[in-house]
Order: structure tokens, then sequence, then C-alpha cells
């Protein structure tokens, strides 16, 4: 059964000679730098290896949410929010972004107290964020078996189309002026006197001064090619679509054991929340320190496995110069098989918890590489010892939510704007500098 297939985005057939900024990614977050940049008169290139927005960006879940988030990525998200409201305007085309709010079910008072303590992160913000009895609950979400000490509301939460969103960002971003290069491998960055002075790409160089690296799974690859230290690895998530349902819940729902939300055409898009997969790598193992404090926290939502990923990777050139064909040449699409365990567990604790879902199918079911961190909050920053160079990766199965407020501090952060929030708690260097890494809610 095929993944999802993002709107068709045709590439640009000439290549430019020169921009102000490369980004390297055809993923919402590369999409909306390119968007926010171009919108301020810069001159911009989007590179994206195969097609827009057809990995992680078209295989998420499709949430547009506050609720459950990192203390630290909430001030990003309240940008976002905002942003995804006049989007569809903005862009002149459909993402799917409705305003729907979310359900996070609590099924004891432990989780329940938990989801209490974190409305408080809202206390000093103008949104609203509710705790519901279980018998509340009954009006916001009926027809559901379910025996839940409770829930916590998010009415600002929401949703859109994940295989509409980046196609229409990147399109928005032409249409303004920037160049959108499709097939079109970026294999290295060039410096010069320290700073970045293009790229390379398997079509030819392009002149640059600033380059962004929202590669998403692929980013620690291109970042160790090019002598950068950059702690991410990749969890397989796997997920499933139905056949449209009549009179179904508008609202997002997510329980101990599954989360759902609508689709624009009437079906769910419902995944488990207990079966990620982490499929055994060798930097698995060059990681195994940075990454053990997230690992022991979320190991009952993880599934180890040793597959044939680990001799693709094993395999996979780690190095390369501008004159050789990079990894991202002989892989375009990053397309995993989903996990059969995963779906079939995520079908039958959906269909057994919510009585709407008999009778409709399975109409499609597809699986991505979430690009994940030590602390599960991106990294979006400088490069210090690299003049010019961005990095906006990481997103820790966070990233489609949170796009329009991490493509606008990309370009804070380029253009020397003030930035729309404190870039701090997301600088690459807190990785090296012996912060203490805090993992608070996990991917």
């Amino acid at each position: 059964m095929p993944g999802p297939t993002p709107t068709a985005v045709i590439g640009d057939t000439q290549l430019p000679k020169r921009v102000d900024v490369v980004v390297i990614g055809g993923g919402i977050i590369g999409a909306m730098a390119a968007l926010e940049l171009v919108e301020r008169g810069i001159s911009v290139a989007l590179c994206e290896k195969g097609e827009i927005g057809a990995e992680q960006s078209s295989r998420n879940w499709g949430w547009v949410r506050m609720a459950g988030r990192d203390a630290r990525e909430i001030p990003l998200m309240d940008v976002a929010i905002q942003a995804w409201q006049g989007m569809d305007k903005r862009l002149g085309r459909k993402t799917g972004y409705t305003r729907t709010g979310s359900i996070f079910a609590a099924s004891s008072d432990r989780i329940f107290s938990r989801y209490q303590d974190w409305t408080r992160n809202l206390t000093d913000r103008q949104m609203t964020c509710h705790m519901v009895s279980a018998a509340d609950l009954e009006g916001l979400l009926p027809r559901n078996n379910m025996q839940l000490a409770g829930a916590m509301q998010t009415p600002m939460d929401g949703r859109a189309e994940p295989q509409w969103a980046a196609p229409a960002i990147a399109e928005a971003a032409r249409d303004a002026g920037a160049h959108v290069l499709t097939g079109c491998a970026v294999r290295t960055v060039e410096t010069s006197a320290g700073a970045v002075s293009g790229v390379v790409t398997e079509k030819g160089e392009i002149g640059c001064q600033a380059v962004v690296l929202a590669g998403g799974a692929w980013s620690r690859l291109f970042a160790g090619n090019a002598g950068i230290e950059l702690p991410q690895l990749k969890v397989l998530n796997s997920v499933l679509r139905t056949t449209p349902i009549r009179d179904g819940p508008d609202v997002a729902f997510r329980g101990d054991k599954i989360a759902f939300r609508k689709h624009a055409d009437g079906g769910y898009i419902i995944a488990s929340r207990e079966e990620n997969v982490f499929d055994l790598v060798p930097d698995s193992f060059r990681l195994a320190r940075a990454f053990f404090p997230a690992l022991r926290a979320e190991w009952k939502a993880i599934s180890f496995r040793l597959s044939d990923r680990w001799w693709q990777e094993a395999r996979m050139k780690r190095h390369w110069r501008a004159d050789d064909t990079s990894p991202f040449e002989t892989c375009r699409i990053l397309d995993p098989v989903p996990s059969a365990k995963a779906r079939d567990h995520a079908w039958t604790a959906a269909r057994a918890a919510f009585p709407f879902l008999q009778g409709v199918e399975i109409a499609q079911s597809w699986a991505g590489l979430i690009d994940v961190t030590p602390d599960a909050i991106p990294v979006i920053s400088p490069v210090t010892d690299r003049p010019g160079l961005y990095i906006a990766t990481g997103f820790s199965g966070h990233g489609f939510g949170i796009a329009p407020g991490a493509g606008r501090l990309v370009a804070d952060l380029i253009t020397g704007a003030p930035p729309t929030v404190d870039p701090h708690d997301f600088r690459l260097s807190r990785f090296s500098d012996g912060s203490k890494t805090v993992l608070e809610t996990g991917y």
C-alpha cells in the first residue's frame, strides 16, 4: 500500500547563479523558512533532493497543537498558531487548516494531575486550556467506551493536511520570487575565509552568503560531512487513514494507546502512541550516551528492532566531496514500510474505544521517519564556527504544527531582526557546552 502523495510541485528548470540564501530541504520547515525570507526581500533557492514535502512533512499526523508541548516550545507555537489562522489567505492555497480543539484523555488520576500541572504553562498567555471531568467528557466526545478520569481540553488546537501544506507553502514562496528546485540535492556547502560562500548541487553551483540546513532525517548525515556534530536519530512512526465516516467527531483526540484526528475527506488519521520503532543503526551506538535519558524515559513507547536499516546505514557514505555522488542522490525519498504490528494494534484499540469506527475500513497506511534530538526539541540555530550556516532540524515529531513559527525564527536569525522568541533553548551548542539534557514531553 503506497504512502501519501503530496500535491505535486514542478521544480524550476534553471539553476540560479547566485542568491542570498540557499535552503536545503523542501519539507515544511524548509518551505516556511524560504517563504519568510523571500517575503522580506531576501533572494532564496529552496533545494530538494526529491519532491517537495514527500518525507515526514506529508506523513505526520497533521496536528496543529499547543496541548502537551514542551514548555520551551510554547512561545514559538503561540506564533505558529496565529500564523496558521491566516495561512490559506497568505498562500492563496488550501492547507486544510481547521481549528477543532483537542482532547488529551487521562485514564488515571495520575495522568489527570500531570495534565493539570501542564496547563499552568499557559497561565500568562491569552489562551485557554481546561480540565474536564469524565462526566463532562461525554458531551465533548460522545459514543466512547473508555473509562477515564477526565481530560485536558485545548480549544485553540487544530489540524491541517500534511499532503497539501508544504507544497502550498513552497508554491507561495515561488510566487513571491523564490527558486524552487526539485530533484536537486545539495552535496556540499562551500566556504571562503571560513564563511559560507555557496553550495554545490548535483546540477551545479549556487553562490550565496547563507545556508539553512532543514534536511529532516538527513540533517545529521549532511552536517557530519561538513564536520559538524549534530546529535540526531530517527524513529519510525506508522499511521493509518480510514475510509470516510458520516458524523464523526471533529475534535482531535489523544489517549494512552492511540491518537486520531479527522481527515479532510471525512475519514480519520489514527496512530498508535505505544509503538514507535527505533531501528538499531550504527548511529544508535555512536549517540548512545547523548540519547540515554530520552530512551530511558520513552522505553514504554519504543520498540527496538534490528532490521535491514542497520546494513543500509552501515554501507552509506558518511563523507564525500563536491564532485562525488552523494547519498541524497541514491535515495531520493525515504518511504519506510509501516509496522504492521503498530497499525493493527492502533486499529484494534481505536475500534474498541470508539464504536463510530465500526463498519469503516483502512483506506491507507504508511510510515515516516521522525528526526529526533536527545531532548526532543528542535535545533534552530546558527553554527557558531561556520558563519552563514544555520540549522533547523530535529523537531522530534512536533514539527508540522510549529513550522510557521520555526520558519519565522530562522528568518530572524539570518536577517538580524529581533527574534520572534528567545532562541537560546534551540541553540546547537546546548549539546556540547555542558548543559544538562532536559526531556519534558518526549517524542
